[in-house]
């Protein structure tokens, strides 16, 4: 297995790992009527799901492809060299 696929395996098996542990979290009682209620506040849980979900696309696809980048950018470095 190349450099690559190895860290990119490791970076899925982390993101999976933070993502089971903060779902098995207990929820934090929600605060008295303060400036969290404001309307505009927005869905944090949301994005913060939504970027775990692209870095471990991201991760995935860099596992999969990620000897054939490699020798494409070894072949560009060699090409530049000469």
């Amino acid at each position: 297995m190349t450099f690559m696929a190895r860290h990119g395996l490791a970076l899925v098996a982390g993101v999976a790992a933070l993502i089971g542990h903060s779902l098995a979290a207990a929820p934090h009682p929600r605060k008295t009527a303060t400036f969290a209620d404001h309307p505009e506040r927005g869905d944090v849980p949301g994005w913060v799901m939504i970027t775990l979900m692209s870095a471990v696309l991201v991760a995935a696809l860099l596992a999969v492809a990620g000897p054939a980048l490699e020798a494409m950018f070894n072949q560009a470095m060699d090409t530049v060299g000469k």
